[in-house]
């Protein structure tokens, strides 16, 4: 299965909300446990990446208002709405099932920005 046969809508949420595995992971970590407030430190041995970056990944993501952060810089998973709660159930699924399309996606996208980056440099004949 390629990045092409991903569902259209996860395929945008993914392209627009995602920036990392480590972002994707965190965010399903965090919904599939609704009730649980989690700790930087905590999350980052579940997610096997160190705290840093899983401060820097919570904090985007309570950033895009995926994830909500505490008054005691805890984060938890708390729906916008309905319709939130289930495109993030339909993504949960189709990633443990496709894996690998929904990584090359991921990792595709930072590939297709530097090339965007680079191609803006790019001399044009006749210009």
């Amino acid at each position: 299965m390629t990045e092409d046969t991903i569902p259209a809508d996860l395929r945008d949420f993914a392209l627009r909300q995602i920036d990392s595995i480590a972002h994707l992971e965190a965010l399903l970590l965090l919904w599939r446990e609704p009730e649980a407030l989690w700790q930087t430190a905590d999350a980052a041995a579940r997610l096997y990446i160190p705290p840093t970056q899983a401060q820097n990944v919570l904090d985007r993501l309570a950033s895009l208002g995926l994830v909500v952060r505490t008054e005691a810089g805890q984060f938890r998973y708390e729906p916008r709405d309905p319709a939130q709660h289930a495109l993030l159930e339909r993504l949960a699924d189709y990633y443990s099932k496709h894996l690998i399309a929904m990584t090359h996606l991921i990792h595709g996208k930072r590939e297709r920005r530097i090339q965007e980056f680079a191609d803006a440099f790019r001399l044009r004949k006749g210009e």
